[in-house]
């Protein structure tokens, strides 16, 4: 697309109210993935945090998404960070952190839970893709942390493998305030499950090995839905 094109495309969004992307530069389309690869966690998480901030504020980059950059791709991959998150289709790891084809490894399941296939992904990201940065990101109003806060409060009425679910977020919710109820107490619960899935990852012995030897760094966050806004925890 010419610089009129994409000057007449940009005057079309304003006139209709729409925020506008900033473009992609060239050496983000075509350079090899590698060359631009954040070499340490703290690059990464700027990235990630950089990225999150052009989402919320409508003005994504949509970078390494062309063809010439996945051609790229074609015979391996380098994400520079790894993400576990929930399944819910309104939490897109890739859309939320304005990232691009083979920018992240992505393992999602309902409850954003510790179980022995999402170690091994963790273990494949950490060890065969290098992989510094390692986030696990919940989100407010999260289905299966809800269904947790209930089967604790004696309102759980779910078939046995959504209850078998809930069962591995509730340890992680013991701590609770007592006072706490309703929205309050699931906000509550959201934070305590992406911590008690970060103590079950620092607990193997593989992964307390990792972050020992400084393999890695494990970062909490909290995606927030109605504001398109991820928070990273302490």
């Amino acid at each position: 697309m010419n610089d009129s094109s994409n000057t007449q495309r940009g005057l079309i969004a304003v006139a209709a109210g729409l925020p506008q992307s900033t473009s992609a530069t060239q050496a983000e389309r075509d350079d090899p993935p590698g060359d631009a690869r954040p070499k340490e966690a703290a690059e990464a998480l700027t990235r990630l945090k950089e990225g999150n901030l052009r989402f919320v504020s409508g003005r994504v980059a949509h970078a390494h998404e062309a063809a010439a950059w996945r051609e790229h791709l074609k015979g391996s991959q380098l994400p520079f960070a790894t993400i576990l998150a929930c399944s819910d289709s309104r939490v897109p790891p890739e859309l939320v952190f304005d990232q691009g084809f083979g920018d992240l490894f992505v393992i999602r399941v309902a409850g954003n839970i510790v179980a022995t296939d999402v170690v091994g992904s963790l273990a494949y990201a950490i060890r065969h893709l290098g992989t510094h940065l390692v986030v696990v990101m919940g989100y407010e109003s999260c289905g299966a942390v809800t269904a947790a806060v209930d089967a604790l409060e004696g309102r759980g009425d779910e078939p046995r493998f959504i209850a078998a679910l809930a069962a591995a977020i509730e340890p992680g919710l013991t701590g609770l305030p007592a006072g706490l109820e309703g929205a309050d107490r699931v906000h509550a619960a959201v934070e305590a499950n992406v911590r008690w899935s970060m103590a079950q990852l620092a607990a193997i012995p593989e992964g307390k090995l990792a972050l020992e030897q400084k393999m890695c760094t494990l970062v909490g966050a909290v995606y927030d839905i109605a504001t398109g806004t991820v928070r990273f925890l302490d």
